[in-house]
């Protein structure tokens, strides 16, 4: 059975939150495209956040699967 590829958005949100959770730079952005670029940065804000409250390593981990399951 094939399996449907996520949506590029979401992949690119979710590549941007591991990013901002890890405390690493917005200008690490590897998208152009505006509308990937703009999802990125939203998920490197939430990501940032999550790493401000201290939700990161093993505290952090429900987060991240309650992020996939928005998805």
């Amino acid at each position: 059975m094939r399996r449907l590829k996520r949506d590029p958005l979401e992949r690119a949100f979710l590549r941007g939150y591991q990013y901002g959770v890890s405390g690493k730079s917005r200008d690490m952005c590897p998208f152009t495209l505006p509308t990937a670029r703009q999802a990125w940065l939203s998920g490197w804000r939430e990501g940032r956040v999550d790493n401000w409250e201290g939700m990161t390593g093993a505290a952090g981990v429900h987060r991240l699967n309650e992020l996939h399951a928005v998805g």
